[in-house]
This record gives structure tokens, sequence and C-alpha cells, in this order.
């Protein structure tokens, strides 16, 4: 098991919603950690990250302002640093399609300063998060992911005799993130309506700590080029609608721009690299039977079918309301009821 307690690790967008899970669940195992570096652009974020995780009793810990926009304050970031955990993003759907270029410029030319900093720094291993946006995407921010995956997997191919990796994790809907559905339901509840774009949407469904325990999953295991998927329920909208207030009215306001009826993880065209880790599900690069014998055999995994696909709606595991509600509770608000 990978024992971080004499490595460096830095977290891009560390001060948000997966980088906060992530510091913790780091220091809760090892709060003498060498150096942990929180990067990210927000000043105020990074104050009130440092009140809950302090230099005074986590002396591994370093606040670092900086922009993986700026690839020289990035750089000077990553010295002696042996893993990165890149989950800065823009990520709002309606935003990317009024700001195009600014999308372009973190998600796309951002990744890629990641990548050109890891290769000259001598970091052993980067894990990059993904969307399930970047899966056949019909928006620009799923659009910008998807070649944000490509540049990370193609990055193992640049390595040359470097002892480095690179992959990336791909997943849904965390429920309770900024600007997720649940918040935004709780928030709405008091006017006893809903507003939901459609009602037969469906949507994967998982908690911050899965998600740091798959990026956990992934740094410890990859060996490069590896996209991981986690198996996980789906939802319909209007459950969690029902979790949240089944007294509200439901009013239905119709698709947003750039948005999915329905999440999807691993397309048809994808099934051909795609293989069943048990645990998750892992799309390979394109490679010979020979290498890919080797994945396969590592991970102890099975080709799916030519033709698999995974999305919300043909999910064979469903999460319940009442799930639901007691993850909102735990995860969400600890003094929610209905």
């Amino acid at each position: 098991m990978l024992n971080f307690t004499d490595k460096s690790v830095l977290i891009t967008g560390g001060t948000g919603s997966f980088g906060k899970a992530f510091v913790k669940a780091i220091l809760s195992k090892y709060p003498d950690i060498k150096r942990l570096v929180i990067y990210s652009r927000d000043e105020l974020k990074q104050f009130e990250m440092s009140q809950i995780f302090p230099k005074s009793e986590y002396k591994g810990i370093r606040y670092f302002i900086g922009d993986i926009r700026d690839k020289e304050r990035f750089r000077r970031a990553c010295e002696g640093i042996d893993y990165i955990v890149h989950a800065a993003a823009l990520k709002q759907v309606p935003a990317a399609e009024y700001n195009p270029s600014e999308f372009v410029k973190t998600n796309i030319l951002g990744a890629q300063n990641v990548v050109d900093v890891a290769l000259d720094m001598g970091v052993k291993k980067v894990v990059a998060l993904s969307t399930d946006k970047a899966a056949a995407p019909i928006n620009l921010y799923g659009a910008t992911k998807l070649v944000s995956d490509k540049l990370f997997i193609a990055a193992n191919n640049m390595k040359g005799k470097r002892n480095i990796t690179f992959s990336a994790v791909r997943y849904g809907n965390v429920l309770g993130s900024r600007g997720s559905v649940v918040p935004f339901f709780l928030n709405k509840r008091k006017d006893g309506v809903l507003p939901i774009t459609d009602k037969t949407m469906t949507r994967f469904n998982i908690t911050l700590d899965q998600g740091v325990d798959m990026v956990m999953y992934a740094l410890e295991k990859s060996i490069g080029g590896e996209l991981f998927i986690p198996k996980i329920p789906s939802y319909k909208i209007t459950d969690v609608a029902k979790a949240v207030c089944p007294e509200c009215k439901i009013v239905e306001i119709g698709i947003r721009p750039g948005e999915k009826l329905h999440e999807e993880m691993i397309t048809s065209s994808d099934s051909f690299n795609t293989i069943d880790a048990g645990k998750y599900y892992i799309i390979l690069p394109t490679m010979n039977e020979e290498k890919r014998k080797k994945y396969l055999d590592y991970y102890n995994a099975t080709p799916v079918k030519l033709g698999f696909s995974y999305n919300s709606l043909d999910n064979t595991e469903w999460i319940t309301i009442e799930e639901l509600r007691k993850q909102i509770k735990e995860y969400v608000d600890p003094d929610f009821s209905v």
C-alpha cells in the first residue's frame, strides 16, 4: 500500500470540493506527510482552508497561490513534488458556452502546462480528474475535458526514460458539490416549488469520499495510460426532488444548453479498449495485444463486450429515495429532514 508519509504531493484546485476532501483524507492517514501543496487561485479560500488545516498542526502543508495557466509559477510549485493530483478546472456548462476561450485556456492549455512541468520536474505520477461530460461531449466544457484527458493519456508516450506515469479518473455529479442539484433543491424547497429541466433525466450518483478513494486507487495502482471509471448507482432527477421535498411542486423548465438527459461515461466506441477490473472499468489507450494482456493480468481484469456502453439510463444499479435522504444528511446537510 502506498505510504505518503515521506512523499510530496501537490493538488491543483486544492480549495475546491474535491480538493478539501482529498486533503482531509490524506492528513487523516498521514498527518506527518513530508509535503502537501494546495495550489489554487483564490486567496480567501486558501485562508479559510488554512483555518481548518493549519500549518501549526500539519507541518508539511503548504498553501501556494497560482494558476495552472501560469506555467512558470506552477513549475516553482512543483519543485521536489512526487505526485500531482490535477483537480483544477472551469466546469460550469452554461458558463463554458458563453466564455469558451476561458475554458480552453484553463482546461486545455492548463492541462498541457501540468504535463510539461511534471515531465521537467521529476514528478513520479500524475492523476487528472475528468468528467462524464468528456464522453461523447455535446458541450464545450465536455470537449475541453476530453482534450485534457487525451493530453494526459498521450503524455505517457512522451516521457522517454523518465520514471513517470499519467492517468485519469472519470466520474459524474458529486452529491452535494458546489453548484449541484441537491444544494439547489435544498435552497429552493422553502418556496414550495422545485424547478427541474426534464422529468425523464437521470444521473450517476457518487460521493466525495468515493471520488477520493478512486484517486487514491489510481495513485497507488496505475501503471500509465488508464482512464478509471467507477461502478456507481444512478438516480432519477424526480427521485432527488422527492427525497428533498416530497410535498413540493415540480415544475419542468426545459433542458439547458449543452446538457444531456442521461450521463454517459463509456461510449460503445470505447468498448474495444475497455476492461472490467471489478470495482472499476478502465479505458485503455489503443495498444497491441501483448501490452493489452499486461494490463489485463495486472488488474486481473476481463475485456467488456464489444458495443458495451455505460450510462445512467441503462445502469443496472439505482439508488432509492430513502438512500438519497440518508446521503444528503450524511454528506450535504446534517440538519436535513423531511
